[in-house]
Parts: structure tokens; C-alpha cells; sequence
């Protein structure tokens, strides 16, 4: 079973007896390695001084170790870790546990979990790690019965002499094991050969978030712990120009009330932090303080302001990302040509957990404890923050109730140990959900321009330039004369291989609006605009919405995607004008096709009943995982698309909770098939690319039941 603990390397070796009572390997990148990964035992990295980035420990009851590197949000990471190494291990899933590595890129490489990455950056280092082990008890038992290695075998945690039937159980072996070298390049399993990775096993850490088990960053509780909840400015550069504590002192609980400075890429938000002995004391007596905010000097936006600026800045020349043939001249050939302007709302994340953090700063160390998806960024921050050797700074994972981004920010991390460092004590800092839905940063709103032409039904000559605020922009000393690199995310590759004439640009939007990563990044902007864009062209064109993709996609991979599409919808006996959409998006390595299909019901409202998608990420481990996650970012889209976005008046944002900015009910959602595609691709992303398809396939799918084009999110189904 998986755990919640996060421990450190050398207490990780400690408690695996690397001596000898146990099998501890790992891998490591060497500077100047060949082959890019190196695998050794923990014996051996700690005589070399070598950090290895992930470990397995076998002791000698045969019980399985596995530290990980990364967070666990609920996109299945401690599920699919401990099933890739369980595959080439050979042991049940049951033998094993798994605990979070603490935050530390030189030991363990990247840690951000994010781009969807966790088992596409790591799995064949994890199989090959999971493999070696095999290969070193294998060669222990051949050496205790004095028989050839090739007459052994692995199975269900034990190694068996093929002649004589006789086992021997990894424990048994682990202290010969041990004093083996690790063998290169073992081999590993061909996909036919798996009988785990591919199952659909039931995710391990389920139980513990059911029985109150899995420690969240809320639950941890250290001696002495503190509580601080901070007041913030509602305006994102609002400054402290007077407040008055006098009240708050001066009720139960309240220990310190203190001026508090938040790092926001290259700004600063200012607080007053109330601490108290407990949470509860603390929330009450913010509402007793006084503060008055300093206002001026910068731009109070409002959300007509923004999207008016976005689309002035749409009449600018662009920064161009991506270019091909000439497409000014392209498209003043065309017979056909085409344009339409795409608007996307600013939305919050909306963790189920608003953000927290503890921490504890004494003299020249910092410990973190928190939800935190880039526990490595952290720890190089609160170094340079706090000027302190990297060493010296230990940040710690817990379970996350939801990230999508934010959670991998420094800011709430940087806001928590300024305040322990202030007041020489821990201190556990708890964002309201008013604090977590108003304070952002948030996903940037987009306004695109799409100009193509066409040809004998295809496109010639294709142009998108984006309007939006450009997340690089935000970071001090950044370059505002870059191009975003993200203004091709979302569509397939194939499409731009298969245009002649092509150009994607943008122009970056000012604000004083933080902005940041929201699930599936630009994806999740982008895709709206250019697959419904695709739609507007195939109707342009006279083309079938899926024939018309195809025509375009001339890959073997999307060919099968389509395929598999039109065969699960019943595409092809759809009736004229039936209420089907269709969009495909590629996202982080992998390809999504999506397939709405709408009505009206017997009061005349829109309702959606069907949702079709197909994944396609390469290799995989877990289809219920896939699923879920599948089904997570459609109903994450729904809302995006349909019911919420983040407003702002006065350059403050508007939706404080729940009640307005509401969230996609049961009802609101049908069952989403959800089928997967067998190929032998490299592994893609799967926490995010199920998202971009689902708002223009919803929008196509409207279109073709009504005949009104949807170019501006979110919009009411209620009132089409």
C-alpha cells in the first residue's frame, strides 16, 4: 500500500539497511553518460557520493519500496509508478509501497508534475530499474544453487530453478543480491508479455483517501504549530497604506499580527498575516482588522477593458512562432477564403483544496510540508529567498486535492516560510476559498484570429494570431519582445506538415492580472479556436466535419484515431443536421478525438447526450486511470465552456466562492465513453489532453443541430 510519508534519502537508505539486509537500487543521469542513464545500487551511489533519482528497496521479508519523485493529485502517479516496477519486477502489487521523495532536482532530476509527464518522462528508466533488480535476484539464487542463471526465473517474488522447481523468495536473496553489479541493458518485457501494466487495477491510494488515511497539507501537524490566515489586497499591486490591529490583538488566540510580502513573478502582493493558535481564531479575527490599500498607480481593469485591449492588440503585427511558405500570397489566391475571431474566458483553478502550506524556518534550515507539484522549484526559490545553501531547504509532498497548475507556484510557499522566519516558530498558512478564487493567478483569456483559404475543398493558406497575456512575460527580466511558444499547442502536428503556407503568431496582452498554467495550458484556449475554426472550413468547403480532418491529418496515427472515432459515434449513419460535432486536438504527445452529440428535449432546452472520445498516448499503463482522467478534463471543459469564468470590476475579480462561480452538477453530464487506442507510440501525456477537444466539439455539435456558430466561451446552453 501506498503511504503518505515523504522521508529523505538518507533515511530512505537507513531504513532499506542498504548494507545488505535489503536491495536497494536506482538510476542516475551521469554527466558524461553515453547511454544517459545509469543504474547502481545505493551501496555503491553513497561510497561515490551519487544522488540517485528514484529507489527501489527490497528487505528481507520481501517488501517492496518505491521512492517517488513526484506529486499525486489525482492524476494516478502513485498507481502507475508501483505498476511499472511490479511488470519487470515480477511481484504483486500488493508487496509494495511508496512514498514521496522530498523536493530536490539534483537528486531526482525534474520533480514538477506537470505537461502531463510523470510516466512519459521516467518509464523506461523505472521498467529498466524494476528489470535490473530482476536480473541481480536471479543471479543470487543461480549462485546459492550453483546452476546457470539461464535455468532461473522471476515470478510472483520469488526465483525458480526451471529443472528442479525449487524457489527461493526475494528476501531470501536481497543480502547477495546486493553485492552484485548492476547489469547493463538488461531486456525488457515486449507489451504481449504484461500482466500488469495495461490492467485496469484499482488504484492503491483510493483506500487511504476513503478511510482518512492520506495526509493532505491541511492535516500536518507539527509541535508548536501556528496558524495564519493573511488579508490580502482585492487589487493584484494594491499596497498597505495604513491598518489598525488593536481589535484583533485583543482576542483569544491571537498570537502575532505582522506585514507580510508575497513574490508574484516579478511583483509583490502585500498582507497583513494574523496568527493564531488555531484556524478558526485566526479567520474570525481577520474579519475584526482594518486596512486601508493603496490603489493608485496602476490600471484597474474590468473584463470589457481586457477583451476590448486584446482585441485592439489584434490589429498589431504579431511575434511570429511559426511560419511556413508565404501565406499573404496564399491566401490572396484562394477561392475560397475564410475569417473568424475566437474569444476565451479567464477562469480560476478551483482545487477542491484551497492552497496551504507549513513551514518551519530555524536559524540557517527551512522545512516545507504542503500540496506542491514542483516541490524542486520550491526548494530553489526558499534558497535564493531565504539565502540559504539548497541542502538546507527541505520541502515535503503530501497528497493534493487537485492542482491543475497552481499548485506549482512559489508564491504560497515563499508567503509561509517568510512568516515562520518572522515569528521563530511553524507556521501552517490556510487560504480561505474567497483568498484562493480572488487572488489568482489565473488561466489567461484569449481572443484569436483565424484566417484561412481554400481550394478545391482544402486548405491552402492557414493564419491564427493570438491576443493573450503571455505567461514568460510575467517572470523578472523576462524578454517582452519574445514570442509565446505556446501558440501552436493543441493543434496536430500532421495539420501544420500537411499546409503549404502557414502562420502562427501573437501579441502579448498587458495586464496587471497574474496569469499562469491552468489543465492543458494554451491547449485548452487554443483548441477552442482552431477546431472550431476546422469546422468553419469543412463546412466552407462542403466536406464531412471527419472527412475533412482526415484529408488533412494524412498520418497513420490520426487516420486510426479518425477511425476508431467514426466507429464508436456511428458517424457515418448519422442522420443530416443531427446534433454531432467533432473535434481532434494533440496535447502534450498525445492525440484526442472527441465527438459531442446534442438535442433538444421535450421544454425545448439543449441537452447533451453523448460524449465520445479517443485517446490516443502511446504506450500506457493503467486504462482506468486513463479514463478517469479522461473524464475529469471533459467535465473540467464543461464548465470552462459552459458555466463559469473568472469576471473582473475595478481590476478586482468577482466570483469569490462557489455560489458564483458554480461547477458542472451530475445532471449536467452524460456517461463519456472513453476508448483507448493499441499502438506502439512513445508514451503521451494523459492529466491533460482530454480537455482541449471537448468545448469546440460541444460547439460543432450545437452548429449542427441549430445552424449558430459559438465563437465566444463560456456561453449559456440554457439560451442557444
Amino acid at each position: 500500500m501506498p503511504t503518505a510519508n515523504s522521508i529523505n534519502r538518507r533515511a530512505f537508505l537507513k531504513l532499506s539497511g542498504f548494507t545488505g539486509a535489503a536491495l536497494t537500487i536506482g538510476f542516475y543521469f551521469p554527466a558524461l553518460a553515453e547511454e544517459g542513464v545509469a543504474i547502481v545500487t545505493a551501496e555503491t551511489a553513497d561510497t561515490l557520493g551519487i544522488a540517485l533519482n528514484a529507489f527501489i528497496s527490497i528487505d528481507k521479508t520481501g517488501k517492496v519500496s518505491i521512492l517517488n519523485h513526484r506529486s499525486e493529485m489525482g492524476q494516478g502517479s502513485f498507481q502507475a509508478v508501483p505498476q511499472m516496477i511490479a511488470e519487470e519486477l515480477e511481484v504483486s502489487l500488493d508487496q509494495v509501497s511508496i512514498s514521496f521523495a522530498p523536493g530536490h532536482q539534483n537528486k531526482y532530476g525534474s520533480q514538477i508534475t506537470g505537461g502531463s509527464s510523470t510516466v512519459r518522462g521516467a518509464y523506461k528508466h523505472l521498467l529498466r530499474t524494476g528489470a535490473t533488480a530482476r536480473e541481480m535476484l536471479v543471479e543470487a539464487a543461480a549462485k546459492k544453487w550453483n546452476v546457470p542463471a539461464t535455468e532461473c526465473y522471476a515470478k510472483n517474488g520469488e526465483v525458480i530453478h526451471r529443472p528442479s522447481s525449487k524457489k527461493l523468495g526475494y528476501g531470501e536473496l536481497v543480502e547477495e543480491a546486493s553485492k552484485i553489479t548492476p547489469p547493463k541493458n538488461v531486456p525488457l518485457k515486449e507489451r504481449k508479455d504484461y500482466t500488469i501494466i495495461g490492467q485496469p487495477l484499482p488504484r492503491q491510494d483510493t483506500p487511504l483517501k476513503v478511510n482518512g488515511k492520506a495526509e493532505f497539507g491541511i492535516d500536518k501537524k507539527l509541535p508548536g504549530l501556528l496558524y495564519a490566515v493573511v488579508e490580502r489586497s482585492p487589487h493584484f499591486l494594491g499596497k498597505i497604506k495604513s491598518y489598525d490591529d488593536s481589535a484583533v490583538k485583543a482576542m483569544p488566540g491571537v498570537k502575532y499580527v505582522i506585514k507580510v510580502q508575497m513574490p508574484v513573478f516579478d511583483t509583490t502582493r502585500e498582507g497583513i498575516a494574523i496568527i493564531a493558535d488555531n484556524t478558526w481564531a485566526a479567520m474570525q479575527a481577520r474579519k475584526a482588522l482594518k486596512v486601508e490599500w493603496d490603489t493608485s498607480g496602476f490600471e484597474h481593469l474590468d473584463t470589457t477593458g481586457l477583451y476590448n485591449r486584446m482585441k485592439e492588440d489584434l490589429k498589431k503585427p504579431g511575434l511570429s512562432q511559426r511560419t511556413g511558405g508565404n501565406f499573404e500570397a496564399a491566401y490572396g489566391k484562394a477561392a475560397k477564403k475564410l475569417e473568424a475571431v475566437y474569444e476565451t474566458p479567464y477562469e480560476a483553478h478551483a482545487c477542491m483544496e484551497p492552497l496551504n502550506c507549513t513551514a518551519y524556518v530555524q536559524n540557517d534550515k527551512c522545512e516545507i510540508w504542503g500540496p506542491i507539484q514542483g516541490p524542486d522549484w520550491i526548494q530553489r526559490d526558499l534558497a535564493d529567498r531565504l539565502n540559504m545553501p539548497i541542502d538546507n531547504i527541505t520541502v515535503h509532498m503530501t497528497f493534493l486535492g487537485g492542482g491543475f497548475g497552481r499548485k506549482a507556484f512559489t508564491d504560497y510557499t515563499a508567503e509561509a516560510a517568510l512568516i515562520s522566519k518572522e515569528i521563530k516558530a511553524p507556521v501552517q498558512v490556510v487560504w480561505t476559498r474567497e483568498d484562493d478564487m480572488t487572488q489568482g493567478p489565473f488561466r489567461p483569456g484569449a481572443v484569436y484570429e483565424c484566417k484561412a483559404g481554400l481550394n478545391n475543398g482544402r486548405i491552402t493558406a492557414y493564419q491564427t494570431k493570438m491576443a493573450a497575456q503571455n505567461m514568460d512575460h510575467q517572470w523578472p527580466h523576462a524578454d517582452k519582445t519574445s514570442f509565446n511558444n505556446s501558440t501552436t499547442e493543441g493543434l496536430a502536428e500532421a495539420f501544420i506538415n500537411g499546409i503549404d503556407h502557414y502562420s502562427f503568431c501573437d501579441v502579448p496582452t498587458e495586464s496587471p492580472v497574474p496569469v499562469m498554467w491552468w489543465r492543458s495550458v494554451y491547449s485548452s484556449t487554443n483548441g477552442f479556436a482552431y477546431e472550431s475554426f476546422m469546422d468553419e472550413l469543412a463546412v466552407a468547403a462542403e466536406k464531412d466535419p471527419l472527412d475533412f480532418r482526415r484529408q488533412h491529418l494524412r498520418e497513420e496515427r490520426y487516420g486510426a484515431l479518425i477511425d476508431m472515432l467514426e466507429e464508436k459515434t456511428g458517424w457515418k449513419s448519422r442522420g443530416k443536421s443531427s446534433g454531432w460535432g467533432v473535434a481532434i486536438t494533440e496535447c502534450f504527445k498525445s492525440v484526442v478525438g472527441e465527438a459531442v452529440k446534442v438535442s433538444r428535449n421535450a421544454a425545448g432546452r439543449l441537452t447533451i447526450d453523448r460524449i465520445v472520445a479517443v485517446m490516443d498516448c502511446g504506450w500506457y499503463v493503467n486504462p482506468d486511470i486513463i479514463k478517469a482522467q479522461v473524464e475529469g478534463s471533459i467535465v473540467m471543459a464543461l464548465g470552462a465552456a459552459t458555466i463559469h469564468e473568472t469576471h473582473f470590476t475595478d481590476g478586482k475579480a468577482v466570483e469569490t466562492n462557489f455560489h458564483q462561480y458554480q461547477m458542472p452538477r451530475i445532471n449536467d453530464v452524460p456517461e463519456i465513453e472513453v476508448y483507448i487506442m493499441e499502438n506502439e507510440e512513445k508514451p503521451g501525456g494523459v492529466g491533460e489532453p482530454g480537455l482541449p477537444p471537448f468545448a469546440p466539439a460541444l460547439c460543432n455539435a450545437i452548429f449542427d443541430l441549430t445552424g449558430k456558430r459559438i465563437r465566444k466561451l463560456p456561453f449559456n446552453m440554457n439560451e442557444i
